[in-house]
């Protein structure tokens, strides 16, 4: 399965939902700054679930904080949903490796906690408490932590603090989702176990997501679109659809395309690794 050279900017879909076009981002003063991206185009339909993989220092983390403009970019455009981003944007949930909850507050609090700071959520909460207690305690089952709310994050485990930070990304019913390495702190088993999570709550909602991530298994199970990223300066290289249907299963990744896929992509990066 060869992949596929990645377009150029003018020619990416005009209906995309994000696209970054040819960006560059170099953080610090000229002349001495670190040049993180150089030319840097993709773009993800809405509803996709689009993976960017790559070398480390590559830029993968950069990309994913101008997409929700907490950072511009030196050169270039972002757009979401067709608007350039100029400054952070509401509609977008965001999830990391480290889940971050707040120990002060239930579990259930730090889900609710979007509610409290984005529009037109935070005027509503008062009002319309009940309605949104009844959406954060459906997410929390929805991914099989129904009766723990009330807990604090320390009482729970670090599989049940990171579906808890998902339900906590998704509560303002975000219409793009952000992960950073989601699972990348986890076990092996349990990390495979929240793939299962996030993949049924994608397609139950059809939310668009960009995942950024190391692991080349999680890529080819979750994503419909892989990205592959240079060495630093970091620019997309390579696109590859993913031609399995969803739902995926844990076995389906010890089939031989599965595994022919992502040694594919294993070696694009090797490569990229060694120029």
């Amino acid at each position: 399965m060869a992949l596929m050279d990645s377009p150029p900017a003018d020619e990416m879909a005009p209906h995309a939902f994000v696209g970054v076009e040819d960006v560059d981002l170099v953080y610090g003063r000229d002349g001495d700054g670190v040049h993180a991206l150089s030319g840097a185009s993709f773009s993800v339909k809405k509803g996709g679930f689009a993976a960017v993989v790559g070398p480390s220092g590559c830029g993968k983390s950069s990309l994913m904080k101008l997409a929700t403009g907490l950072i511009r970019p030196t050169r270039g455009r972002i757009n979401l949903d067709g608007q350039e981003v100029t400054g952070p944007v509401s509609v977008a949930g965001m999830a990391f490796q480290n889940p971050t909850l707040l120990p002060w507050r239930s579990t259930l609090k730090n889900i609710m906690l979007p509610l409290e700071i984005v529009e037109p959520h935070k005027s509503r909460l008062r009002s319309n408490k009940a309605e949104y207690l009844e959406r954060a305690e459906a997410l929390l089952a929805s991914v099989g932590l129904a009766g723990f709310g009330a807990r604090s994050p320390w009482e729970l485990s670090g599989g049940m603090q990171q579906r808890a930070s998902l339900c906590r990304a998704l509560i303002h019913e975000p219409a793009l989702l952000m992960l950073d390495e989601p699972f990348g702190a986890l076990d092996a088993f349990t990390r495979e176990e929240l793939w299962s999570v996030l993949q049924a709550l994608w397609m139950e909602r059809r939310f668009t997501v960009i995942l950024v991530t190391h692991d080349l298994r999680e890529a080819v199970y979750l994503a419909d679109t892989i990205h592959v990223m240079s060495a630093r300066p970091g620019r997309i290289v390579a696109s590859r659809d993913v031609p399995f249907a969803y739902p995926r299963t844990l076995e389906d990744t010890f089939k031989p395309e599965f595994v022919d896929l992502v040694h594919d992509l294993r070696d694009h990066i090797s490569r990229e690794r060694q120029t």
